[in-house]
């Protein structure tokens, strides 16, 4: 096994593969979580969620989109292990970071992916082990944004940005477009 932190931060997916591909400087967290989680900083192991919904992917590819970040397809993100390690080099209450939507933030640098290892999540910074499997893709994952609803059909403009006819909602959160 390589040489990794001891302690991990579970994050959904598409974000925990946007963070370790350095793509997103700051994970969004409350005050509350920060503090019931033990989060400092210093080198942490980036843990990919086993949960996922269709909602919540179609959400964070339009906002990676933005950014002019190419996310992966559903069924290629990996759930359900540790993916790579970042340096937590801040930990912030304000930002003019487009990257900053919460009450705190951990600012995060120096991200590298790794071969994934299957590991269970927790809440906050957790001791990690290696145990499980990698998460299967849900059907929805392999329907996702094919003409035919099926993975038969192949990427038939792969090239092309996404595209949405209106802006997705952020789930959880409401209608945030006119904030």
């Amino acid at each position: 096994m390589q040489d990794l932190p001891p302690l991990a931060l579970s994050v959904r997916q598409p974000w925990a593969w946007a963070i370790v591909a350095g793509h997103k400087p700051i994970e969004n967290r409350s005050a509350g979580a920060i503090r019931a989680g033990g989060m400092t900083r210093g080198w942490v192991c980036i843990h990919a969620a086993t949960g996922l919904k269709q909602d919540e992917f179609q959400w964070g590819h339009w906002r990676l989109a933005k950014h002019g970040v190419t996310c992966p397809r559903p069924e290629t993100l990996v759930r359900g292990a540790i993916i790579g390690v970042v340096e937590v080099v801040d930990i912030i209450d304000r930002s003019d970071s487009e990257w900053f939507g919460g009450a705190c933030g951990l600012v995060l640098e120096n991200a590298r992916e790794i071969t994934p290892i299957p590991a269970p999540g927790a809440l906050g910074y957790f001791a990690w082990h290696e145990a499980g499997e990698v998460a299967k893709p849900l059907p929805w994952m392999l329907r996702y944004d094919r003409p035919n609803g099926d993975a038969a059909t192949g990427d038939l403009f792969a090239g092309l940005a996404p595209s949405f006819a209106e802006t997705p909602q952020r789930p959880g959160k409401g209608d945030r477009s006119k904030r």
